[in-house]
């Protein structure tokens, strides 16, 4: 029996998160679920959208899995997905991206895993608000030391990359990369314009690099790593890098197999793991039992496997995969015609994969 902390998450996460419970269990795997809820709605009745008891759940439980939360866009709340994964010092964010045959992209056999650091640069959140008086007194600050003027009207970010952050981030993506089977792993930085911060990330990845001699090791600029992507992914394997980059180059490689809704992801720390797909919780489709679940059952796979449940981890992802390749009853965006009136229900979705694991 594995006790597994259960967030539905808002928008389209309880209906997805629900189709995700019901294949899991049908893998034959006993869970027991401790069910927590966060997000959009938690706020307007608590005033938080993170109360302590979800991050007390997942520090007893050690796993978790969540439906997609609302992040309000330049105002309200912080991302809850960055406040979990700072809170519980989930430092790894894990996206594979594979194809599968029947999904509609212009690609094919593509196999792409990301290691994205989940704790620093500028994606932390360390940030200050234009007009603030810690903006204005780092603006001062800056101009003194530098003898460079940051105009008043700005908002400041700050991008920290710290030795220890990048090399145990580097040092999951070669453990990754060796227990896996994976070939090669390539360190995606921007170091010829951000020398000190881009720049330790790069150096720290070669030092750690000599660590793993039966493993393939290669630079990429990030610029010219999204084209590369684009133009011939076939050549690279296991990519790690810093949190913003690895935030769009996931989405990248997620477009290359289908899109967003086949993209699986995890964030693994030390103590614990929480699983959640890497697309949003969109809205404007609340309640309409229409959303892709496959990227969030595709999560579960990723439990399972973390659960050492292996063999449901392959049943899962089989099912899941027949059911793609069949192409009868998937979701709307996965139809060469999304207007197809033939589309699939979520929870169609979830018992086309049930009844291939029967």
């Amino acid at each position: 029996m594995h006790r597994v902390t259960f967030i539905p998450g808002d928008g389209v996460g309880p209906e997805i998160s629900e189709a995700t419970r019901r294949v899991l269990e049908a893998t034959g795997v006993a869970f027991e679920w401790e069910v927590q809820e966060a997000g959009e709605e938690v706020y307007q009745k608590e005033g938080v959208p993170l109360p302590d008891r979800v991050t007390d759940s997942i520090k007893r439980n050690k796993v978790a899995i969540k439906g997609p939360i609302t992040t309000p866009v330049g105002k309200g709340f912080r991302s809850v997905n960055v406040q979990l994964r700072q809170s519980l010092d989930l430092y790894a964010c894990l996206r594979p991206c594979r194809s599968f045959t029947g999904a509609q992209t212009r690609y094919e056999d593509i196999d792409l895993v990301i290691v994205r650091e989940n704790t620093e640069d500028l994606y932390a959140g360390i940030e200050f608000q234009k007009g603030s008086k810690e903006a204005l007194g780092l603006i001062d600050y800056i101009e003194k030391a530098l003898g460079r003027r940051i105009t008043e009207d700005s908002g400041i970010s700050i991008k920290h990359i710290s030795v220890a952050g990048t090399e145990r981030i580097v040092r999951f993506a070669f453990n990754y990369a060796r227990k896996n089977g994976r070939k090669k792993v390539t360190s995606v930085h921007k170091a010829n314009i951000m020398k000190y911060s881009d720049g330790l990330f790069l150096e720290v990845s070669r030092e750690v690099a000599k660590d793993y001699p039966d493993i393939e090791f290669e630079d990429r600029i990030v610029d010219n790593m999204c084209m590369q992507l684009v133009q011939k992914p076939e050549l690279y394997d296991v990519m790690v890098l810093p949190n913003l980059y690895g935030d769009i180059v996931s989405d990248l490689c997620a477009g290359l197999v289908g899109g967003l809704g086949l993209a699986p992801g995890a964030n693994i720390g030390a103590e614990s793991a929480v699983f959640e797909p890497t697309h949003g919780s969109a809205p404007k489709y609340k309640g309409l039992n229409k959303m892709n679940p496959f990227g969030m059952m595709l999560s579960g796979v990723m439990m399972l496997r973390y659960l050492d449940e292996m063999d449901a981890a392959q049943r899962l992802e089989g099912a899941i995969a027949s059911v793609i390749e069949e192409g009868k009853c998937v979701t709307y965006d996965m139809k060469p015609d999304r207007d197809d009136p033939t589309a699939a229900s979520t929870s169609d979705v979830a018992d086309a994969v049930i009844e291939k694991l029967k």
